[in-house]
């Protein structure tokens, strides 16, 4: 009898339609070959689905799947014309490296300039400087989850009283870039998100009335030029985090003349594993490489007017204050 894990992981090397690109008319095979580099630098907590997997790994309850993430791309990747180079070496970050690639798909954490928590050689701040130029000159960039708790603003490394206010123009520049910022995340629980645009390549499929298990971002510092695709509905949900009006979960933007797409999504293995989130994260893939085109007019203060309206800073409790 096959495990659910390894029913699992059979499932993720057979060919099948689950991976295919929202282009559904087209034939991979004559779209133009894209390379994407999905770096997974973790110098903050480092998440199982891009842990390397030929390293030693205790699994979370769950079952967790060390690099998981890597086998889904490897298939989408070989179904849809598309090479993703993985790596975690931020050393690599130059000019002439960065050059090869048509897009960069970060799964990151932390300040990237610092070796961190899993030891990988860091990028310079020189290297962080190409990087963002390079998406400002048209590269593409692809972010899920925990590509906005990477480069936080001054003051916000730690999840404390400047977590919780504004940066507006002292944000760093790679939030500039991305479009917005991790404040704190709850415990895992359900949550809807209410589609606002599913004509966006890929979000389709994500039905109207979706209730999926995650760990849910809260975030701030948005851009004004959000094109919001998917809005956190919370209502019903549990924790000071979510005391909020309903704020952006998955936009796409431009910055300068390079495709921005990010979704918080991505942290489960079963959210990677979801037809929901493969169509969501094709169809940003697919728009940002230029293989697909969308409206992407700026459209937060409709979509999500009190986006800026943030959880109240928790104040510490009286065993934390004795400490």
């Amino acid at each position: 009898m096959k495990t659910p894990l390894a029913s699992l992981l059979l499932a993720l090397l057979v060919p099948g339609t689950l991976l295919s690109s929202p282009e559904k008319s087209d034939d991979p095979a004559n779209l133009p070959r894209k390379r994407v580099l999905f770096f997974t630098k973790s110098s903050g907590y480092e998440h199982s689905v891009i842990k390397d997997p030929s390293k030693p790994f205790t699994p979370a309850p769950g079952s967790a799947v060390p690099g998981l993430a890597f086998q889904i791309l490897k298939t989408m990747g070989a179904k849809n014309n598309i090479e993703f180079v993985f790596s975690k070496d931020g050393s690599l970050f130059k000019p002439a490296y960065l050059a090869q690639f048509d897009a960069f798909f970060f799964y990151t954490t932390g300040d990237l300039t610092e070796a961190g928590t899993d030891g990988n050689p860091p990028m310079t701040p020189e290297g962080k400087a190409a990087f963002l130029q390079a998406i400002f000159d048209g590269k593409g960039f692809i972010g899920t989850h925990s590509a906005t708790d990477t480069f936080h603003s001054h003051g916000g490394k730690e999840m404390a009283g400047d977590r919780f206010r504004e940066d507006g123009d002292n944000a760093d520049a790679y939030i500039k870039m991305i479009g917005g910022e991790f404040i704190k995340h709850g415990k895992q629980q359900q949550s809807h998100l209410i589609v606002i645009d599913p004509k966006f390549p890929g979000i389709i499929d994500v039905p109207t009335d979706n209730r999926e298990m995650e760990e849910w971002y809260s975030m701030k510092d948005f851009a004004s030029n959000l094109h919001v695709l998917l809005v956190q509905d919370t209502s019903g949900m549990t924790g000071i985090e979510y005391e909020r009006p309903n704020y952006p979960s998955t936009w796409a933007r431009m910055y300068g003349q390079g495709r921005v797409f990010y979704t918080n999504l991505g942290h489960r293995d079963d959210v990677w594993t979801s037809p929901m989130f493969q169509s969501v994260l094709a169809g940003g893939i697919e728009w940002a490489v230029g293989r697909a085109d969308a409206d992407v007019t700026p459209n937060i203060d409709q979509a999500a007017p009190q986006a800026n309206v943030l959880p109240a800073w928790p104040a510490p409790t009286p065993d934390a204050q004795k400490k």
